[in-house]
């Protein structure tokens, strides 16, 4: 079997890391058996859905690496929601409703003041049509036996009908709700496996019976864990952490999705540097039940891990101009995103400007300066005026190569400073070294 999977975002709004998690997940799921992930806009909601969204989700879903094998709109999908509609009308399988939304809010309360289940209540057959009123519609469920299913993450799942109430599926003015034209995408694109958020189970149990009155074989569910801030429930702040910001701060996008592959899983999570590895691993049985845990500084940590493996050619589009792979190698130990790149920039070609030497370090710069104008620079300059001062005055270790580096680099802390100085090169690293000592 052909395993095909869909992500199915709303353009309401941008991906955030729960969106990107799931897209991530039905990427991996197909991609481990060379199946297909398809991308469905779900923008039936015409007045809230937006054009700059859609693609916002599509650069996004393409800076991650989840390419999908095709894309389709539900906006472009009306024809066919409606031939099915048409079919469950003539079955009896939808029905027309005509209360308002303050009647089922007054039905609701009064079920819940009988310590009843506060399910919407049908009208028996027959009972009166109100004259001018559109009607909403609803799916019929049937309430014979319980809707069952092996789910793919939290394993045997059992709902009883009759506690369930028939969903709205389209509202008076004719538009469409979630649960109906889903089930009728899933259907016509074959759709093989759903991996979705645990809080879409009593939706799965619904559209079970969906597929059941069209006809249909369902495809197999899945529902995991949601994800979590690493201090409790997912907050605005993060829930809002969109694609862009993220990539905004210099996160390296296998560093996310190395992450969000293991998250909420058994495995351990581990810096990978394509997609294809982590679609290997990929494994719906090693997934937990408990929420899911989100911590940005676990996401910075492997960034920082993947940058200082990089090989040249992975990065070589990104870094400043007339950056070259012996900079990207001295310097990739030293940062953690790639835009701290060019802070570097003076370090290697740039005038610095003179670090606040310490007087007692004033004569030993100068010393330097001296001695640094006699060494051999095609061999070990660091190397030999580290040992030519060592021995005319007696430093060592901090004492010594602290104020060396302040001075040729303006940091105390960097890249080694034996290839890092034959980079600076004579001439620039004996004039920082005499500004320093002025």
């Amino acid at each position: 079997m052909t395993i095909t999977t869909r992500f199915a975002p709303s353009p309401t709004g941008r991906l955030h890391v729960g969106n990107i998690r799931t897209a991530l997940h039905n990427y991996l799921l197909a991609a481990q058996s060379d199946g297909k992930f398809l991308l469905r806009i779900d923008d039936t909601d015409l007045e809230r859905s937006r054009e700059e969204h859609v693609a916002a989700i599509v650069a996004d879903l393409d800076w991650l690496g989840l390419i999908p094998a095709a894309t389709v709109r539900q906006s472009e999908r009306f024809d066919i929601y409606e031939r099915e509609f048409e079919k469950l009308r003539a079955d009896g399988r939808v029905y027309a409703c005509y209360e308002t939304p303050a009647e089922l809010d007054i039905q609701r309360k009064i079920l819940l003041g009988r310590k009843l289940p506060p399910n919407y209540q049908r009208k028996p057959e027959g009972a009166p049509i109100p004259d001018g009123v559109a009607p909403h519609w609803r799916f019929k469920l049937d309430h014979g036996a319980p809707i069952e299913w092996d789910d793919l993450v939290r394993g045997y799942q059992k709902f009883d009908p009759a506690l369930l109430s028939d969903p709205v599926i389209r509202r008076a003015d004719g538009s469409w709700l979630y649960l109906l034209p889903s089930v009728i995408d899933d259907i016509d694109l074959a759709i093989t496996h759903v991996l979705r958020g645990e809080d879409h189970v009593t939706n799965s149990a619904v559209q079970l019976q969906m597929f059941a009155a069209l006809g249909a074989t369902p495809p197999q569910f899945a529902h995991e864990a949601l994800l979590v801030a690493a201090e409790g429930k997912l907050s605005k702040r993060l829930g809002s952490s969109g694609v862009d910001a993220l990539r905004e701060a210099g996160i390296e996008p296998m560093a996310l999705n190395s992450l969000l592959a293991r998250l909420g899983t058994s495995q351990p999570v581990e810096a990978k540097a394509s997609l294809a590895e982590l679609a290997e691993g990929f494994d719906l049985s090693t997934f937990g039940r408990a929420p899911a845990h989100f911590d940005l500084a676990e996401v910075e940590q492997l960034n920082m891990e993947m940058l200082h493996h990089l090989d040249f050619d992975a990065v070589a589009e990104r870094l400043p101009t007339g950056m070259t792979e012996g900079d990207w190698l001295l310097l990739r130990g030293n940062v953690d995103h790639l835009a701290e790149l060019t802070d570097w920039l003076p370090v290697l070609d740039g005038d610095l400007i003179a670090p606040d030497t310490a007087n007692e370090d004033r004569d030993f710069l100068a010393q330097a300066a001296t001695l640094a104008a006699d060494l051999d620079w095609s061999a070990e300059p660091w190397v030999e005026l580290a040992q030519a001062l060592k021995s005319a005055t007696g430093r060592k270790g901090k004492a010594l190569f602290l104020p060396l580096r302040q001075a040729l680099t303006g940091r105390p802390s960097g890249p080694e400073m034996a290839p890092l100085l034959k980079r600076i090169g004579r001439d620039r690293a004996l004039a920082r070294l005499n500004k320093a000592s002025a």
